[in-house]
């Protein structure tokens, strides 16, 4: 059996990908488990002349030895390989998420609009892979010193397990508090035929703080040293993880189809931190990880 891929990171060399690569290290120093850095590449003008593949395949072994060099040198993992393929980048990095414990790419931008544009192929491995990806976003295309806020984790109708463990383990990787939110719209409440239905904000709130520290509860109990503050808000839940999320070290987000909406969508275009996407397909892989095991 081939072994596993540990960390993989999308890399091309742009300024997104070193910031990725950086935050790909810290998570394969804190896991201790290898680096994969991955590269893919293509031709891009139809039928090729003699020599020019080869010429552009010699240029991405350079684009990908330039990466994995930074990463051995710059950091303590004992375990740093190199993958090249060509093809699609984001089918590269799917393929390889089927044996690796998280997928690490760059958010793509323009200018000004480098906040707030996404790349294709984050979008594509966050929707796609078997595993969690991380899509590291933050105030500009150039690595940033680490924050050291809380794990900020959304918290939907129905979190599965996986995300939870998802965004505990990251807590108490880099000792640093774990706040998880919930939101939910009020319903409306008519006091009498002659008023407007307005919302009942207080009973909304009330049930769901009891429904947030009964879930919290088995987790807080296998995590005791993660300290954890929990957030329920009567507003949009798009709104609600975007203001936790301005002062947070990682964003830890679900989403239970192939398809990207809601707060998952939000936060992978307008979120100012990385963005951790736990998705239908990396539940579904852990479940039959777990399965093969008993």
């Amino acid at each position: 059996m081939t072994k596993p891929h540990g960390v993989v990171v999308g890399y091309d060399g742009s300024d997104f990908a070193v910031q990725a690569l950086d935050w790909a290290m810290d998570e394969a120093e804190l896991r201790r488990l290898p680096l994969t850095v991955a590269h893919a590449w293509q031709w891009p003008y139809g039928t090729a002349a003699p020599g020019a593949k080869e010429h552009l395949r010699k240029a991405a072994e350079h684009v990908l030895e330039h990466g994995a060099h930074r990463a051995r040198a710059a950091s303590s993992i004992g375990d740093v390989r190199a993958e090249l393929r060509e093809g699609p980048a984001a089918d590269l990095l799917i393929e390889l998420s089927g044996r690796a414990g998280l997928v690490v790419v760059g958010s793509r931008g323009l200018g000004r609009m480098a906040t707030t544009l996404l790349g294709s192929v984050a979008v594509q491995v966050a929707q796609h892979a078997a595993c969690p990806v991380v899509v590291v976003r933050g105030p500009g295309p150039l690595p940033v010193s680490g924050r050291r806020g809380p794990v900020v984790l959304a918290l939907g109708e129905e979190p599965h397990d996986a995300e939870l463990a998802f965004a505990f383990g990251e807590a108490e990787l880099r000792q640093v508090p774990l706040l998880a939110v919930h939101a939910k719209t009020p319903p409306l409440m008519a006091w009498g035929p002659a008023m407007a239905p307005v919302p009942d904000v207080e009973a909304t709130v009330r049930a769901g703080e009891q429904a947030m520290t009964e879930r919290l509860a088995p987790w807080r109990s296998a995590h005791p040293g993660v300290r954890v503050e929990t957030r329920f808000v009567a507003c949009s839940p798009v709104e609600a993880v975007q203001a936790a999320a301005g002062t947070a070290s990682l964003l830890v987000v679900g989403h239970g189809a192939a398809r990207l909406g809601g707060v998952p969508k939000a936060a992978l275009r307008h979120a100012p931190c990385p963005v951790a996407v736990v998705g239908a397909a990396s539940i579904t892989a852990a479940g039959e990880r777990l399965n093969a095991r008993i």
